[in-house]
């Protein structure tokens, strides 16, 4: 078993990242700066002493980023005149993208492809400044896997920045020294140990490893190169934290004995043996670290020590940073509100609105055209056929409703009712920047009862939380009844609702108020399944003191997450529940 790898300080492996960077921006794609901050300003300031920055607009819209007709240029010469784009106009720059957790996916998707240019003359570096708050909010995917380097600002220190060496491009990578098989191996054992499933970040990984080693001045990659390329590369983009290596055990099994050596080999009528080629062969292996095996599990604990801890909570929670977004529930497509979306051809009926300037934008290349085809080429005026209308889209985030379903039955129930009190004010104390509200159903005796409808008030929540009922016996099936319809009515008025059902899944009262326990189990798994089939998003806790089948079977049924919490507090339960949000 290796010794523990100390800590490296998060503005050494900035500093190796920059520099790296340096070396070859259009290679090696760009830098994910995360954290605002002054470490993060100074990083860039030196990178623009160096060599030549372009600045994305934040709010740049698609035409300005890709090129396309000028509108105002086109009217006033009565004929097509083209307009160059930010993406070309950067061609052999560094684009500094501000604020790249908002970067829309259809912007993305037009850098990405301009990074993809085959030709390097056509390509540029990009470097992300991330601000995201939330540790799920980070830019597009399809950027982050394009940029080699990410590096986590914030809680860094910029002292020393401003006197970084920065050294000289290069023509191309191929002038690095080369990661051999072994090295190779070890950087695809920690791939697989973080769950990183990226050919791309892979190929990264050893261009970093073979960076730094020309960095140092040397022509080979060792051990520190390998484990620098793991903590810049792989780590960020970890999905899962590695299982802690076992210590190997120590084999005192003797060497098996030498085979029998073969007649006539030793003798005198025996061919001479060829002279041997060990010392040439060893001077020329002594400078290829590739020739001896790197130790993958010092490796893997290098890059987990590196693994940021935004992302480690949300490992442990199940996610992975994946995406964009602040919460919320999910995003749809509006013809009136929202985050403004490309323009699409059609009319502006059912309330869309009319895209005037994109419009005249798809009218103008054709005017020439149609006025010969009119035979009247001396008319003025702009002839506008029904294809070339356009009508604005937006996109709109539902607002997300957690609906809390409480088993209040017995004497138990006054604790987890009291948690539940507490997850409650919780969750609503953040309700307007997640843009969520919170329900609350509790059932007992032989009925459910809605206790607090959707809301957003604090106040409101308190004043109807101040008494809550408990004892009596567990209508399991009347509470997931009313927990499905409230959350099939909000999916009709556009909500998306999560159900968050606290049960020991033990019912003893049926619909019918019977108390017959195989009725009352048969009943609560079909509102179960009722729930799956209306395809409600839902987490079964098990609030039992020992986790028991009959809730996973709830959960099952539900097609929900089951999550045994005995000892689960009301931080712990908004924390939980947070994070499925």
């Amino acid at each position: 078993m290796t010794a523990p790898t100390s800590p490296v300080a998060p503005m050494d492996d900035a500093a190796l990242a920059l520099r790296a960077f340096a070396l070859c921006p259009t290679g090696f794609g760009g830098l994910w700066l995360r954290g605002p901050g002054p470490a993060r300003d100074a990083m860039v300031e030196r990178l623009g002493n160096a060599m030549r920055l372009k600045r994305m607009p934040a709010h740049i819209d698609g035409e300005r980023l890709r090129g396309g007709i000028d509108l105002a240029a086109s009217l006033a010469a009565g004929r097509s005149v083209e307009r160059t784009g930010f993406l070309q106009e950067a061609r052999g720059s560094v684009v500094v993208a501000p604020l790249a957790e908002r970067i829309t996916p259809a912007l993305a998707g037009s850098v990405a492809q301009a990074l993809d240019q085959t030709d390097p003359a056509e390509r540029f570096g990009l470097v992300l400044l991330d601000d995201g708050a939330e540790a799920d909010e980070v830019p597009p995917i399809s950027l982050t896997e394009r940029v080699a380097f990410a590096c986590d600002l914030r809680s860094a220190h910029p002292a020393g920045v401003a006197h970084w060496a920065l050294p000289e491009s290069i023509a191309s990578l191929a002038e690095l020294p080369e990661c051999g098989t072994a090295a190779l191996n070890a950087l695809a054992a920690v791939s697989l140990a973080l769950g990183v499933d990226s050919g791309r970040a892979l190929r990264f990984a050893a261009l970093a490893a073979g960076a730094s080693a020309w960095l140092d001045g040397r022509t080979s990659v060792s051990d520190t190169d390998l484990a620098a390329a793991s903590r810049l590369v792989l780590a960020p983009r970890a999905t899962r934290v590695p299982p802690p290596s076992e210590p190997q055990a120590e084999d005192d099994t003797p060497p098996p004995p030498p085979p029998p050596e073969e007649e006539g080999t030793d003798g005198d009528d025996g061919e001479p043996e060829p002279p041997s080629n060990s010392d040439q062969d060893s001077a020329e292996n002594s400078d290829r670290v590739d020739d001896k095996t790197p130790d993958p599990d010092q490796l893997i604990e290098a890059a987990a020590a590196a693994i940021p801890p935004g992302l480690l909570e949300q490992i442990a929670a199940g996610r992975t940073r994946r995406g964009t977004g602040s919460g919320g529930g999910a995003r749809h497509q509006s013809p009136l509100r929202g985050r403004p979306l490309a323009a699409r051809q059609g009319l502006p009926t059912g309330g869309a609105r009319l895209a005037l300037i994109d419009t005249l934008r798809a009218a103008v290349p054709w005017q020439a055209l149609r006025r010969q085809e009119g035979g009247d080429a001396s008319r003025p005026g702009l002839r506008i056929m029904k294809d070339d209308v356009r009508v604005r889209r937006f996109e709109a985030r539902s607002a997300s409703v957690t609906v809390f379903a409480v088993d209040a039955s017995g004497s138990a129930a006054f604790s987890r009712l009291a948690e539940a009190k507490g997850a409650v004010e919780l969750l609503l104390a953040q309700a307007y920047v997640k843009r969520t509200e919170v329900a609350l159903v509790a059932f007992r005796g032989d009925q459910a009862q809605m206790l607090l409808p959707p809301t957003r008030s604090l106040t409101r929540a308190r004043r109807a939380l101040t008494e809550l009922p408990g004892g009596g016996g567990t209508p399991l099936a009347a509470g997931l009844s009313m927990v499905c319809t409230l959350g099939t009515g909000l999916l009709g008025r556009g909500y998306t609702p999560l159900l968050v059902v606290l049960t020991d899944g033990r019912g003893n009262i049926a619909l019918d108020g019977s108390t017959n326990r195989a009725a009352a189990t048969e009943d609560a798994m079909k509102a179960a399944r009722a729930i799956a089939a209306a395809r409600l998003a839902g987490v079964v806790i098990d609030i039992s003191p020992r986790p028991r089948p009959e809730a996973a079977a709830i959960a099952s049924a539900m097609q929900a997450r089951y999550l045994p919490l005995p000892q689960a507090s009301a931080a712990t339960l908004s924390k939980v529940i947070g994070a499925l949000t």
